[in-house]
């Protein structure tokens, strides 16, 4: 294992909308700095993700100095977004949990949003990811926190199991959609050098100079399905997943993981599994 690496570092400013690929990142609590700060909630105040909408997949947000970001998509005009001043928030569900968020400023957010999607849609910040949403209980430990994230501070894949994963999705009948890239699980760290699905066995795990929890594996949902160059669904990896990697009902691959200390952690940077 003394070969692990750190490959790559995703960050996704805007829940469901395609990453950014730094080559470092600062870790914070909650996650790596600017990672999932704004979402999309529907007009019933639910957080919409590619599951019901799978054209996320090609919009775009740029981080900006500060926590704002710059939107783009196909056929439409970029727009800048500055994070919000305090004012009132609103109730945000996402995956049952109730979260306080505020909303962008501008109704040109909103609009533009809501144009894209054909769906009326509503751009929000998290404005204190210290106290707003709490880790899921079972796995966490006091204080730990989130943002819009699906449920953990960070999502780990390995290149290893990715290459052991496709190579069974060659063998089964949607082989025509292999090799699937690593972007279909929307991971925020890259990990080379190991075995393949070592990570299953991982409990503390050091990135550079920050330390991580393993917390739980991570249960993958349609999303996975869906091309994150095109937003056209198949079958695959949830297919070969189910025949391979099912863990206590759910379809498994990649690790949460929750940060116990802040750092910055670097593409290069080694990995040292200490449990």
């Amino acid at each position: 294992m003394g070969n692990a690496r750190l490959r790559s570092i995703h960050v996704h400013p805007v829940k469901a909308f395609r990453g950014l690929a730094p080559r470092e990142a600062v870790v914070e609590p909650w996650g790596l700095a600017g990672d999932r700060r704004w979402a999309l909630i529907d007009d019933g105040g639910k957080v919409v993700t590619q599951r019901e909408q799978p054209r996320l997949a090609l919009a775009a947000a740029e981080l900006l100095p500060g926590g704002g970001v710059r939107l783009s998509a196909p056929g439409m005009d970029p727009l800048t977004v500055p994070v919000p001043r305090p004012q009132g928030t609103v109730t945000v569900e996402i995956f049952g949990d109730k979260v306080e968020g505020v909303l962008a400023e501008q109704p040109a957010a909103h609009a533009w949003c809501s144009e894209y999607l054909g769906a009326g849609s509503r751009l929000v910040h998290m404005d204190d990811p210290a106290v707003r949403r709490p880790v899921e209980p079972e796995f966490a430990l006091p204080g730990e926190t989130v943002t819009f994230a699906d449920g953990y501070p960070l999502l780990l894949t390995t290149d290893a199991s990715l290459d052991a994963l496709n190579s069974l999705i060659a063998q089964g009948p949607h082989q025509a959609e292999g090799p699937l890239p690593m972007n279909r699980f929307r991971p925020n760290l890259v990990v080379s050098g190991t075995a393949a699905w070592a990570e299953d066995d991982w409990s503390r795990v050091a990135v550079g100079e920050v330390t991580f929890r393993v917390a739980k594996v991570c249960g993958r949902c349609l999303v996975t399905t869906t091309d994150q160059f095109t937003a056209a669904r198949g079958k695959e990896p949830l297919h070969t997943l189910g025949r391979h990697r099912r863990i206590d009902g759910r379809l498994v691959f990649g690790q949460n993981l929750v940060p116990l200390e802040r750092g910055t952690i670097r593409i290069g940077d080694p990995v040292t599994i200490l449990e």
